[in-house]
């Protein structure tokens, strides 16, 4: 697993660009909200502690991580933020439908960032199983939503 022996809230703060001026978007998926709520505690807290104002970091639910593209879509339209993070959460089951929505949410953020000048933040879980996900939104390899936080900060002001 690529997150063994690393904690994935752990960031050099000191590298960091300060976030005061910096708008964010968050678009959180409802579907596995015991683990996006996991992911977006985890990014807001890491945002914050950079320096991103309350009033700067904007959230948006989207009823799964399929939606997640339109709400990041929608939201580059609508609130105009520097950058945006997806946090998502699909857990492998006995279907394909794990396949196509993983294939088609990374494809549709994929596309956003080629078509639009605003990043945004590939945040999803992808787990074989739910533990793996709990693992990895606040348990014992760190939280995938501050490292999100991070790439974040760094990618909006790349852009600017």
């Amino acid at each position: 697993m690529a997150t063994e022996n690393k904690n994935l809230s752990e960031y050099d703060k000191e590298t960091i660009p300060n976030a005061k001026d910096l708008r964010f978007g968050i678009v959180v998926s409802e579907w596995n909200s015991n683990i996006t709520e996991g992911l977006y505690q985890g990014a807001e807290l890491a945002l914050k502690d950079c320096g991103a104002q309350d009033s700067n970091i904007i959230r948006w639910n989207v009823p799964g991580s399929f939606e997640l593209t339109y709400g990041c879509k929608r939201m580059i339209q609508q609130e105009k933020p520097d950058a945006i993070i997806a946090i998502g959460s699909v857990i492998q089951g006995e279907t394909k439908h794990f396949d196509f929505v993983c294939s088609a949410t990374a494809q549709g953020i994929k596309d956003l960032n080629v078509l639009h000048r605003v990043p945004v933040i590939f945040c999803v879980l992808t787990d074989n199983t739910m533990q793996q996900a709990i693992d990895r939104s606040g348990g014992k390899h760190g939280n995938k939503g501050a490292e999100a936080a991070i790439a974040a900060i760094k990618m909006a002001v790349l852009g600017a």
